[in-house]
């Protein structure tokens, strides 16, 4: 898997260090001592990657100029199996054009030839935090993001089209909104995610929660799509130091090949949302780690990390 380390203090500011901690332990988990997969950490430049390696000696560290962590969404998906893998890419525009960095259009091309996958892109602007799949052609996606006019001109049937021609999709599964304040608008990682090729778990609210109708709503149209649906607990109202919500969640975990990783943020749910994923991957370790300094950047685990299949 290819995970993304933070490497630029003007972004990060003194969330940097913690940030490099919090990475280095997720890529640690999933590690898990050579039993998970082989992790590359991705640096965009000679710096980062010292530190990188001084805090993840296991992994191996490569450098590749990029803006931002968030691999997910700029490097490729990877699609297929064995001599047959190819990973595709997408148009890519900072979210709707809110973070156009430099690098980030052209890492996924780097990438695939770097791990000697074969290329190829579609021009159209989609990212990988945007779909969630069961891995037998069903996704689940949010209107909020895929129809957004800051991405495409597109109609929901040319999407559908599209994610078919591109990514082999026969079923997609529109929610409606995605957490408030996630400047990726309503990237569906932190709402929805296939814990089985036919099950999708989603939230619950917790106290004053900024995100109870939407997690109704996904409800709803869950139920609607006859989807049998788990439930997880939401972190509630977790701010900033100004009092601003932030898109915090606990569906940003990464499904590994040994451990199942959830972000936590030091709310009354941590555990509790540990023992639930736990529950949904009985033949995998479920670990909480700490990601309040990912958070800061507006993802967590799910959103830097991008896997690469046999």
């Amino acid at each position: 898997m290819w995970i993304g380390f933070p490497s630029d203090p003007e972004l990060w500011l003194g969330d940097l260090q913690p940030a490099e901690r919090e990475v280095a332990a997720f890529a640690e988990a999933v590690h898990a001592q050579g039993k998970g997969e082989k992790v590359w950490l991705v640096a965009a430049h000679e710096g980062a990657a010292e530190t990188a390696q001084r805090l993840a000696p296991f992994a191996e560290v490569i450098v590749e100029p990029f803006g931002d962590i968030w691999l997910r969404d700029t490097g490729p998906i990877i699609v297929g199996s064995g001599s047959d893998r190819r990973a595709q890419a997408f148009g890519f525009n900072g979210w709707g054009g809110k973070y156009e960095l430099e690098g980030d259009q052209e890492l996924a091309e780097r990438l695939a030839r770097r791990a000697g996958v074969t290329f190829s892109r579609s021009e159209w602007i989609l990212e990988g935090g945007a779909i969630d799949g069961n891995g037998s052609g069903t996704i689940v996606t949010t209107e909020q993001c895929l129809l957004n006019p800051n991405r495409n001109a597109l109609t929901r049937e040319q999407v559908e089209e599209r994610l078919r021609r591109d990514l082999a999709i026969e079923r997609v599964l529109w929610l409606g909104s995605g957490l408030l304040n996630d400047h990726t608008d309503g990237h569906v990682d932190n709402i929805a995610r296939f814990v089985s090729p036919e099950r999708v778990a989603i939230p619950t609210p917790a106290g004053d929660d900024p995100n109870a109708a939407v997690f109704a709503n996904a409800a709803h149209r869950l139920a609607d799509a006859a989807v049998d649906v788990a439930i997880l607990p939401s972190p509630g109202r977790i701010t900033d130091e100004d009092g601003d919500v932030m898109p915090a969640s606990y569906m940003n975990f990464y499904i590994g090949n040994a451990a199942v990783v959830v972000p936590q943020y030091g709310a009354v749910n941590d555990k509790a949302a540990v023992d639930a994923v736990q529950a949904l991957f009985p033949d995998r370790v479920a670990i909480g780690l700490r990601a309040d300094h990912i958070l800061t950047g507006g993802g967590s685990f799910h959103c830097i990390s991008q896997q690469v299949p046999a």
